[in-house]
């Protein structure tokens, strides 16, 4: 259980993180950061409400091997990092791997913040992946996406130095990861708005999506994204460039719902109770059963939007995701 010594350590840690981050970026281009989405942060607003909530820690690593900030491309002088962790004693067999995407209204957050995730995952059999990936405050949409996907390509494009299974992928991500992630793999397939010359070779489909608090679609059916406010813009309307209200293309292209089909990948929603983070959900359960694609969903009662953050919750998000991550790549490969 963490205390708040520990809570004030972390913040700390994640302050030099960030500071450390920033700076190493800044020797590589000049690069804007929002530093507002923090574990600690979300431990300030929460515990208000759940004054019995602990932050998750990392936990034992003695049996990974965990490699950080590996660089995975670049755009000119900036380049763009990711953390690597896998169990140890496997190199002689092919991995299963996660692609794990952080949370942060698609503007903060860093890739270090999921490492609770990818650890956990990690100790049950997994590699996971933590991809850095470009935000609002240095590009807008669709970059991020672009980031990810080309994250994808670069695990099948380093399978055998990782011992990746590049046959057995899933992503997973949490909010606005959580977005991205159900986005690709929805479609699962190239697209052209999304694509890089990096790694052109590689596939972007995955076998599975674990989407934590994402929502699936950007109008209607419940969103609340993209809602302005005089001298204060919306998460969304940041990220897209322009109010939804004036240009609804790239968030109609961003919602997941919009790209239902044949082979997109079965799904798990873990959920809070907030409804304005099920955005599309039960419409896009519809679609998918329309299609015979598995899905499952769970929402957690009475719990904050980053539940996945603080226990109690956190084990029992886990054990639904390591169920469903057992199910859909452990014994499964992925069908041409």
């Amino acid at each position: 259980m963490m205390t708040i010594k520990n809570l004030l350590l972390t913040g700390i840690c994640c302050f030099l993180f960030n500071t450390a981050f920033a700076q190493r970026s800044h020797k590589e281009a000049i690069i804007p950061i929002d530093t507002s989405y923090s574990v600690v942060h979300e431990w300030t607003q929460n515990h208000k409400k759940y004054s019995f909530i602990t932050v998750v820690e990392v936990g034992d690593t003695t049996g990974l091997t965990i490699e950080n900030n590996i660089i995975y491309t670049h755009y000119g002088a900036r380049k763009l990092h990711l953390d690597v962790a896998q169990p140890k004693g496997m190199t002689s067999e092919k991995q299963p791997v996660v692609l794990i995407v952080h949370a942060g209204g698609w503007s903060s957050g860093n890739q270090s913040m999921d490492r609770t995730i990818a650890y956990e995952l990690a100790r049950h059999g997994f590699a996971t992946v933590c991809p850095e990936y470009r935000m609002s405050p240095e590009a807008k949409y669709p970059a991020a996406v672009q980031d990810v996907e080309t994250a994808l390509r670069w695990i099948r494009a380093s399978a055998k130095r990782f011992h990746f299974d590049p046959n057995r992928i899933a992503i997973l991500g949490t909010s606005a990861g959580g977005q991205l992630a159900a986005l690709i793999g929805s479609i699962n397939a190239p697209y052209p708005a999304f694509e890089t010359p990096a790694y052109t070779h590689n596939s972007v489909r995955v076998n599975a999506v674990v989407d934590m608090d994402g929502i699936l679609t950007f109008i209607g059916h419940g969103s609340g994204e993209g809602h302005d406010e005089p001298g204060k813009l919306s998460a969304a309307t940041r990220w897209f460039g322009a109010p939804m209200n004036i240009d609804p293309a790239p968030a109609i292209q961003a919602s997941a719902l919009t790209h239902v089909n044949a082979k997109s990948a079965p799904i798990l929603f873990v959920n809070s109770c907030l409804a304005r983070m099920h955005a599309g959900r039960d419409e896009m359960i519809a679609k998918l059963n329309q299609y015979g694609i598995y899905n499952e969903t769970h929402e957690i009662p009475d719990t904050p939007h980053t539940f996945w953050l603080f226990h109690p919750w956190f084990d029992t998000a886990m054990t639904f995701t390591i169920g469903f991550l057992h199910k859909e790549l452990k014994n499964n490969t992925l069908k041409k």
